[in-house]
């Protein structure tokens, strides 16, 4: 699908400036334990299916429909893994519009379709096993792909900040 008319809108106002978008992404393994990675074919790096979030769309919603829009595939998320955000979620697309991710990732289940997607922006759609990856156009922690049932929700920050807020000093 590309940019939804909201962030089309937005842009129109701001053109290449940042701003924060809210959005999703998920990982996807096959029965093997291969992770599913995307391929825009513009020279960006793999990615794991992932999209903004729209207004009046629940996250959980929005990775259901950019899984689909993406690739084919009609999923079920199952878990949160964790949230991130910040100063390494920045990103600048070829066109020069420059983007602060706040991103929700899940692990989702297939329930079905076949790997063919159903918008503009795959170019390429490819499993891979955790350990032979390609580098990731974000900088996701590693240890989230390798699958252990037990694990509990990532979330990224970093303790010393917290010695910042006056009632710690």
């Amino acid at each position: 699908m590309g940019m939804s008319n909201f962030y089309k809108r937005l842009r129109k106002k701001v053109g290449n400036e940042l701003i924060f978008i809210p959005s999703v992404a998920t990982i996807i393994r096959n029965d093997h334990g291969e992770i599913l990675l995307q391929n825009k074919g513009n020279g960006e790096h793999w990615s794991l299916p992932a999209g903004a979030i729209e207004p009046g769309e629940a996250p959980a919603e929005a990775i259901v429909r950019e899984v689909w829009e993406e690739t084919g595939l009609s999923v079920i998320p199952k878990k949160l893994l964790g949230v991130f955000g910040g100063k390494e979620y920045r990103y600048q697309y070829p066109n020069g519009n420059k983007v602060e991710y706040n991103i929700f990732l899940f692990e989702s289940a297939i329930q079905k379709g076949q790997l063919n997607p159903n918008d503009n922006e795959t170019k390429k759609l490819q499993f891979f096993s955790p350990s032979s990856m390609p580098e990731l156009a974000l900088p996701y922690p590693k240890d989230l792909f390798i699958y252990d049932e037990k694990n509990n929700p990532y979330f990224q920050w970093d303790e010393q900040w917290l010695k910042k807020l006056p009632e710690h000093k």
